[in-house]
């Protein structure tokens, strides 16, 4: 059954923009629709693909002419993540430096603000879509309308709460007690008929990974029997990857490796890597976002940053975008993954300046028109998912197994019959690289950086050392918030 009472939807929204602030929760793309007329999935596809084109917007803060070029929704808070980790290395101090910097979570800052706007605005978005539903409903394609809101809540609070808390102790136990983030609902529930209340003060990590573990497996469920129409929507088995990234953040090992093989099954992986991670056609990917020349966002875009390939801040030379030195030494010669990268000579054939240097990346493209699609998920990932899940249980041989599928396309020469989580993680710097998973990965595994080694490529002045735990991992709530929701106390604020 939808919900068909406006005014309901009106001031149950109202209320989520009220406590969280209007700027922060705008919901644009959806304000003209008339929910009365909502009753088919093509009804349903203004909500989804306003969620879907606010992922690749420019200019999140709306800040019109003076908007950052650092600034560009889901894909900017991904790649200023891994600036902070060690396997990128920048030419110059440019845009993203002082993300590069370990200097860009103080809550005055844009950054907090740009990336807490980010995450809370999909919150919102899909409490938008989960709202239309007073009932469960009974047909496929409204279940998936309403899994598309579970899915993308759940999403959205997977990486809110790693970016403004610690997911691991010291000891490397999940730090359940810690203050999390604020939880917003703006709906009752239509599989519990309960009525949320929106908990907007800093709830625990162990309170939002339970919500998130249960907007996940909703959406699992929902979505069963479910045919997408393209990978701009998700689908049943980008809800098992999200579901799997879930597991493997909160140490449930075995339902990590479950969720992981559930979500990879009919999909295939390919050997040739040289398509600049840039098409959404590409069998091993998942789920993303494609790309048109009216949607593209030019210099303020992920591939003006990361390619040196495409004629934007990376390619001219501005900041080019290179892997640490010490990881390409790690990748084997056998591994064609080393292809994606110039050696310690540089490559004076490539067009582009940015190209041209020592260890620039090649991985990523070019189309004309800037029109190169956006990548969330490809099926990789969840091979290196579940072989870590697999280590992490201490069954070393069936990681090994688990792993084998990707190296036999990787590296001819790969032929181990056991691994380690350390050998896994080394996987997933060399696959994922640049993908936007370092900083997340450094965080669960309790890790810190070391860019200041003997023969260091990284930039002069940034050769950090930055320990675990340390201050700088985690954001500080913006100062908007902390000034708007009366939920918070200066008391709630991070270090």
């Amino acid at each position: 059954m939808i919900r068909n009472n406006k005014l309901y939807a009106a001031l149950t929204c109202l209320v989520l923009l009220t406590s969280c602030g209007s700027d922060f929760l705008d919901t644009e793309n959806t304000e003209n629709l008339d929910k009365e007329t909502v009753g088919s999935l093509k009804q349903f596809d203004p909500f989804l693909l306003g969620a879907f084109s606010f992922m690749a917007k420019a200019d999140v803060l709306d800040k019109k002419e003076d908007a950052a070029h650092d600034d560009f929704s889901v894909m900017s808070v991904l790649h200023s993540t891994d600036l902070m980790g060690e396997d990128i290395a920048l030419s110059n101090f440019h845009w993203f430096g002082y993300d590069y910097n370990h200097d860009n979570h103080l809550f005055s800052l844009r950054r907090t603000l740009e990336d807490w706007t980010t995450y809370y605005t999909i919150v919102s978005k899909a409490n938008e879509i989960i709202d239309l539903f007073q009932v469960e409903p009974t047909d496929v394609a409204s279940k998936a309308a309403l899994a598309h809101g579970y899915a993308l809540r759940g999403y959205a609070y997977y990486y809110l709460i790693q970016l403004y808390q610690h997911p691991v102790k010291a000891d490397t136990t999940v730090n359940y007690d810690a203050p999390g983030i604020p939880m917003f609902y703006c709906q009752i529930d239509s599989l519990t008929d309960e009525v949320k209340t929106a908990r907007k003060g800093r709830n625990t990590l162990r309170l939002v990974y339970e919500q998130i573990e249960s907007d996940l497996t909703k959406a699992v469920r929902l979505f069963d029997g479910y045919t997408r129409p393209s990978k701009n929507y998700m689908d049943k088995s980008v809800a098992q990857g999200l579901l799997a990234r879930y597991y493997l953040l909160s140490q449930q090992w075995l339902k990590a490796s479950q969720a992981a093989s559930a979500a990879y099954v009919g999909y295939n992986l390919v050997s040739d890597l040289n398509d600049g991670f840039s098409d959404i056609s590409n069998t091993e990917w998942m789920w993303g976002y494609d790309e048109t020349s009216l949607s593209q966002t030019t210099y303020a875009s992920f591939f003006s940053h990361i390619s040196n390939l495409t004629p934007g801040y990376a390619g001219l030379g501005y900041s080019a975008r290179l892997i640490d030195k010490r990881l390409y030494d790690k990748i084997p010669s056998s591994d064609i993954r080393k292809n994606w990268f110039n050696g310690p000579a540089g490559d004076a054939t490539q067009s582009m300046p940015g190209a041209q240097l020592p260890y620039a990346n090649l991985k990523f493209g070019w189309l004309a028109g800037w029109v190169m699609d956006y990548m969330y998920m490809r099926v990789p990932e969840m091979y290196l998912i579940k072989a870590e899940a697999l280590a992490h249980l201490g069954q070393g041989a069936q990681a090994a197994n688990a792993l084998r599928p990707l190296m036999a396309v990787r590296d001819a020469a790969w032929n181990k019959t056991t691994v380690s989580v350390e050998d896994v993680y080394l996987q997933r710097r060399i696959e994922l690289w640049g993908e936007g998973f370092s900083f997340f990965d450094l965080k669960r595994l309790n890790k810190g950086i070391n860019r200041n080694y003997d023969g260091s490529n990284h930039l002069e002045g940034y050769k950090l050392e930055v320990p675990a735990l340390d201050k700088t991992w985690i954001y500080q709530l913006p100062d908007q918030e902390m000034q708007e929701n009366k939920h918070l106390s200066q008391a709630d604020q991070n270090e």
